[in-house]
């Protein structure tokens, strides 16, 4: 059996199209075909089936997929066998939740490629959601995010990195219109600059709302945190916000916290891999890099 044929039957399965895995692996599209074309006649068992346009995994085809990653991670295994950790290479695949990449990981970046120079990290700032899912799929080897998201059970291994606060935050001539963001029953004309609808803070404090039957203006959606820092200073609107990721502008008073009675207005960061994932030389710098430092 060719180990290529498993490297492209995992590949379609990752990328969710023989045509998105030929792009991605540099084949044809009859190559791809020819391929698991073998692949089905080794086994005795047609691993895609034809539903419309779209060739979906059949049961044999999902059955096949622990087999297929057991022998791919044992062949990365292999690869890494002859390296030590000063002389680690290779790729790792790591996503990150967008503030925790901007205001946390920067040097911890820099430290893993002065310790791993002849690694290649594909970094990729990533909705929470996006990270657990991409994870069990194995299309990331790490993830770094806030464990709010759930959904994981026992299928995910992860070290707590640290909680920290959420808070509401506009600027000082804001708050001075807006202080009471506690009554309920309430229209506030003013809008929420905030992140996509899957941002877990956005949803802590979109509850709150409803709980509180507090309506406001509109929502503005911004994927870009110091882009939504600059609005709130320049009284465009509210936003609700990891603590850490504002502390520099509260300290300067350019922005304020605005009271609210959220319980328990925490989150807390992780990272984790899925629990069946080999841990490579690369991972393991990573997470004792990670471990290493602290969110508050």
């Amino acid at each position: 059996m060719e180990f290529k044929f498993l490297n492209t039957f995992r590949t379609i399965v990752d990328e969710g199209s023989f045509t998105k895995a030929a792009e991605k692996l540099n084949y044809t599209q009859s190559t791809i075909t020819f391929q698991i074309g073998q692949l089905e006649q080794e086994l005795s068992a047609s691993l895609f089936e034809k539903i419309g346009r779209k060739m979906v995994l059949t049961k044999a085809g999902e059955h096949l997929i622990p087999y297929v990653n057991e022998v791919l991670q044992s062949v990365e295994k292999l690869r890494c066998f002859e390296e030590d950790l000063a002389e680690c290479q290779g790729d790792l695949r790591v996503g990150i939740g967008e503030t925790l990449l901007c205001y946390h990981f920067p040097a911890i970046l820099k430290e893993f490629h002065r310790q791993a120079p002849k690694a290649r990290l594909f970094l990729r700032s990533m909705n929470c959601y996006d990270i657990r899912d991409e994870l069990f799929n194995g299309t990331l080897d790490l993830g770094v995010f806030y464990e709010d998201v759930g959904g994981f059970g026992t299928s995910l291994t992860t070290q707590t990195l640290g909680t920290c606060s959420v808070v509401l935050v506009a600027s000082p001539e804001t708050k001075e219109i807006y202080p009471d963001f506690i009554t309920p029953d309430r229209v506030i004309p003013i809008p929420l600059i905030i992140n996509e609808p899957n941002c877990v803070f956005r949803q802590i404090f979109e509850q709150y709302l409803r709980e509180k039957s507090i309506i406001l203006d509109h929502t503005i959606e911004l994927w870009s945190i110091p882009t939504i820092k600059k609005l709130v200073k320049n009284d465009v609107g509210i936003s609700f916000l990891p603590k850490f990721s504002v502390q520099e502008e509260l300290d300067r008073g350019e922005l304020v916290i605005i009271p609210t009675e959220i319980a328990n207005a925490k989150i807390s960061a992780v990272c984790g891999h899925h629990k069946n994932k080999w841990i490579s030389p690369l991972m393991q710098l990573f997470l004792d890099l990670s471990n290493g430092m602290t969110i508050k």
